[in-house]
């Protein structure tokens, strides 16, 4: 077993696959950075909500206010000397800190792509990608090297087939491929898109694109990794996430899976990008040439590859937490997040806070827009966690007012990918007595129906 592990982590192969990605991953980043900066967000997201909900674990987190831009200027900065290559380990880990320091700040902006960056930065912290094609390599910073250890360059096609496969594996439910939910509620609304408007209408389109999708998820990896389909699976990813970038606003992620898909192509195709890049050096009086070694000492990441190892246990397994709960997953949501379930769901939500005084009985209801922005006030009008937190908020806050025997209640109710509208809070709970834990919370009235899958 030890002889196998050890031929394994020592197998070399060539280093311009790892090269490409990191540089294509730090200048993804840094449109993204800047992207979200120009499009007024961090203002709207970060400084102008009076109340900011946390992840659990993470309420100790302060939220620097204005200094959040400086968060994302060490972020667009980093993602510059991670893709230049410069202080590439300080670099990719301030990178990995300040991203996932931003993200922490509000769960109100969670999205798996988020989570993905995050998790893919972390990797990288392990990986040689500097030894090649970057000026650490060039100013003799690093082990300068053409070739590296095998496992660095699978570390990041296991990361990518691990979110295609439980992406695919979450869409084997009744909602999403029996009732073609909840892109029947989401397509026709885009009925003015050129040329694709009219088609969205379609019933056979809904189901085409739901069943569509799941296969793509279930079969792309698979695809990718056998390299006669090699080209064909690329051209899928790239019809896929185009066509999901104009059906929906998701951002970047479209572009950064179709980037880091390239990670799967040979060495070949990575030496032609490199003279590409070289040939726009030169005409810019940038380029130096250097020596390059070919062997590196594999040796030196041994612990790293236990660490990503570990790593890469914890992403097989924390999708799999939600089996641990009863009840409907949709419903609940617990163990929803960190677990590759994306554009699953269409919920629409009411909550009706209720601050009452329990020797005298009186009571009075509260404002969400008081304390909350509309974007914020949707989202935890859904979210068991989110309505938990912010009912002891508004506790805390009633009672800093000189309220006393304060009990918060809810009324609520959820409309689930098109369902009608259910309770979904027990109204006779007093929130302000019930802790967030990882244990089952049974508060969360019961889910009127069934939805069969995985």
């Amino acid at each position: 077993m030890h002889t196998n592990y050890h031929t394994y982590i020592t197998k070399q192969t060539s280093a311009t696959p790892l090269a490409v990605f990191r540089i294509l991953f730090g200048f993804m980043m840094l449109v993204s950075i800047i992207r979200f900066w120009s499009l007024g967000w961090i203002d709207t997201l970060y400084i102008e909500p009076s109340f900011s909900f946390s992840y659990y674990g993470f309420y100790w987190l302060p939220n620097p206010g204005q200094f959040v831009y400086l968060l994302f200027f060490i972020c667009g900065v980093s993602a510059i000397f991670v893709a230049i290559g410069y202080r590439y380990r300080v670099a990719i880990l301030l990178f990995f800190l300040s991203f996932t320091y931003i993200e922490l700040l509000d769960k109100t902006t969670y999205l798996n792509h988020y989570y993905f960056i995050s998790c893919l930065s972390f990797l990288l912290i392990f990986l040689p990608a500097n030894c090649y094609y970057s000026l650490d390599a060039l100013r003799g910073r690093c082990e300068v090297s053409k070739n590296i250890s095998a496992w660095t360059i699978n570390s990041i096609k296991l990361l990518l087939c691990i979110v295609y496969l439980y992406a695919g594996l979450a869409k084997l439910n009744s909602d999403w491929l029996v009732s073609a939910m909840p892109l029947k509620i989401w397509l026709p609304s885009k009925y003015d898109i050129p040329l694709l408007g009219d088609l969205l209408q379609q019933n056979w389109i809904h189901y085409a694109f739901s069943w569509g999708g799941a296969l793509y998820d279930l079969s792309i990896p698979f695809l990718l990794l056998w390299k006669p389909s090699r080209s064909f699976a690329f051209v899928l990813v790239v019809v896929f996430h185009v066509l999901t970038r104009i059906l929906f606003p998701i951002g970047m992620f479209p572009y950064i899976m179709i980037i880091s898909t390239l990670i799967f192509f040979d060495a070949t195709l990575h030496g032609r990008i490199l003279k590409f890049f070289s040939l726009i050096l030169k005409k810019l009086q940038l380029y130096r040439s250097i020596n390059i070694n070919t062997t590196t000492n594999a040796n030196g990441f041994k612990i790293a590859s236990y660490v990503v190892g570990v790593f890469m246990i914890v992403q097989l397994l924390l999708p799999w937490r939600y089996i641990m709960y009863p009840k409907e997953l949709f419903w609940t949501e617990q163990g929803y997040r960190f677990s590759w379930r994306v554009m699953l769901m269409e919920k629409a939500g009411y909550a009706q806070f209720i601050v009452k005084n329990t020797k005298t009985g009186s009571q009075f209801a509260v404002d969400n827009s008081d304390f909350l922005t509309t974007f914020q006030e949707k989202q935890m009008s859904t979210q068991p966690d989110f309505i938990l937190e912010y009912a002891h908020y508004l506790g805390n806050y009633y009672r800093s007012k000189g309220h006393q025997n304060v009990a918060v209640h809810v009324e609520s109710f959820v409309a689930l990918n098109g369902r009608l509208s259910q309770p979904f809070i027990n109204p006779e709970i007093n929130l302000l007595e019930v802790e967030d834990t990882f244990t089952h919370k049974n508060w969360i009235l019961e889910f009127n129906d069934t939805i069969e899958g995985i």
